[in-house]
């Protein structure tokens, strides 16, 4: 839901800090993978329970997530750089949660799991709907230089970063913004369902 808005904020000192780094050689699929392992240091940190450690890499991972995009589109964008991007964008955001689950098992593990349920939901049908907008040749008005066709939704990356600074911020407050968020991204499931079910309506048999 935030996700257009913030690009468009965001836009400007993205291009620019992709041009410093096109500048000095830097690859799209370097930063893709370093803000990877910049997650994963969050995910380490947060069951450390060095929770302002944990949010500092995990902004930090998210700055190269947006920057390696625009040093793409700088250079020569690639269907390879695109799969590795949100391949690796979906194991981060599964990586949070369960971090921290394994940092306090007992009192977290149940929120934990159902809001990984969640995002199972959410990425599987973003992604699913995705495959046959390629198919049709369709693109996003808001998001034309996506490497797929990006289906919004309630809870979107923005949103889920947000999430994820809270829970860090306050996390014995963890188990009620797990289900809160859950819930949300129920909503965004049933929206995304209900999108692709009237999208994609007149292909017939094919979607079977």
């Amino acid at each position: 839901m935030l996700d257009r808005a913030l690009i468009a904020v965001l836009e400007p000192a993205l291009v620019r800090g992709a041009r410093w780094l096109k500048a000095r050689g830097a690859h799209a699929d370097l930063v893709t993978w370093v803000g990877f392992a910049l997650g994963l240091l969050a995910a380490a940190a947060i069951v450390a329970a060095a929770y302002g450690w944990g949010l500092a890499l995990m902004l930090a991972s998210r700055l190269c997530d947006g920057l390696d995009g625009a040093l793409a589109r700088l250079t020569r964008p690639t269907d390879r750089g695109a799969f590795l991007d949100i391949a690796l964008d979906f194991l981060f955001y599964a990586s949070i949660p369960l971090a921290f689950a394994l940092a306090d098992p007992v009192q977290r593990a149940l929120p934990a799991a159902v809001l990984l349920a969640s995002f199972i939901g959410t990425g599987s049908t973003f992604l699913a709907f995705a495959v046959f907008a390629e198919r049709r040749a369709l693109t996003h008005e808001a998001y034309p230089h996506k490497g797929l066709y990006y289906l919004g939704g309630l809870t979107e990356a923005s949103e889920t970063l947000i999430c994820f600074g809270l829970m860090c911020l306050w996390p014995q407050h963890f188990a009620l913004l797990s289900y809160g968020f859950a819930l949300l991204c129920g909503l965004t499931i049933v929206t995304r369902l209900a999108f692709g079910w009237h999208a994609l309506a007149d292909s017939g048999s094919v979607l079977r």
